[in-house]
């Protein structure tokens, strides 16, 4: 932890960390009680226990690369669960973006437990800010092409958090879990097909999206014509891609203005690199599980100096 003085910042400015950026809090606080379990059981934090309880102390969360914030609503809770009387002042909250040297909030409070609960939250925030960060170098490349979605691939326990840092980075979420909606892939087609399986999908979930996955044309065809929501081209090339969506575009053109389009995702090995040339081809949205599951952390740092 450095103890150098830290950036200037408004003292004046709080922010509100946007509702619909943030995880559900059960979850926050869940996996925020889990983490300080690590780092404090058995005994508390005995380094910061020698400190002389009284003194006080202001702390800065410095950016120390650019990229987009996310996690600040995990910060705030276990500062709380740390020691309620810290006090929190956001400069930058989740979906802001900052470059190096950006100051992103003020914590005060007692020294000692300040101390205590900085790895925790720097863990969260700076994990959180960097799939925020990653997600909106897709969005920017994709350039408004195309949708850019995440996958379920998510560290267990963290997916609601993650796709809450996805959200803020500005890309959108894939299905949050099995329950949400169903996506007929060629294991669930065992002994049916997928004409059959959508009508029954849509029998026994009416109401519910219906995702279909084609590794080939004629399954791409066979969706379209069973009327699913979403259909995943999977493992295509981008060459491939292009010859194939206006295909699937002229079929609804036939169909007539009473036959909704399904919308169609590209996935299966994307990845940033690649992603220009899958935005160019045509399709409404492209997923890849890298979002979340490659994202490097964002450098933050607390600098923390007693009051004189």
């Amino acid at each position: 932890m450095a103890s150098q003085k830290p950036n200037t910042a408004d003292s004046t400015e709080n922010k509100t960390i946007p509702t619909d950026l943030v995880a559900p809090r059960a979850d926050i606080r869940f996996l925020v009680e889990r983490a300080l379990a690590e780092d404090l059981t058995p005994f508390g934090d005995l380094t910061s226990s020698l400190l002389d309880p009284t003194l006080m102390a202001t702390a800065h969360f410095n950016a120390r690369h650019s990229g987009v914030i996310a996690g600040c609503a995990c910060v705030e809770e276990t500062f709380a669960a740390i020691d309620p009387s810290l006090e929190l002042r956001w400069t930058k909250v989740d979906g802001d973006r900052v470059e190096a040297g950006d100051v992103i909030g003020v914590a005060t409070g007692p020294y000692a437990t300040l101390l205590t609960a900085e790895r925790t939250a720097l863990n969260f925030l700076s994990h959180l800010s960097g799939v925020a960060s990653h997600a909106a170098q897709w969005v920017e490349l994709a350039a408004g092409r195309l949708t850019v979605w995440d996958t379920r691939k998510t560290t267990p326990g963290y997916r609601s958090l993650q796709k809450a840092a996805v959200r803020a980075g500005g890309a959108a979420n894939h299905r949050g879990n099995l329950s949400d909606w169903l996506m007929l892939k060629d294991n669930h087609l065992i002994g049916t097909n997928i004409t059959d399986a959508v009508a029954l999908a849509r029998k026994r979930w009416p109401g519910r999206t219906v995702h279909v996955e084609a590794d080939r044309e004629e399954q791409m065809f066979e969706a379209l014509e069973a009327g699913a929501d979403i259909i995943l081209l999977d493992n295509f090339t981008p060459d491939e891609l292009k010859e194939l969506v206006p295909k699937a575009h002229a079929w609804s053109e036939e169909q007539g203005h009473g036959i909704k389009r399904s919308l169609l995702e590209a996935s299966g090995g994307i990845t940033i690199e690649t992603l220009d040339a899958y935005a160019d081809t045509g399709v409404d949205l492209v997923s890849s599980g890298s979002i979340t599951n490659s994202a490097p952390v964002l450098d933050i740092g607390l600098d923390v100096v007693p009051n004189t």
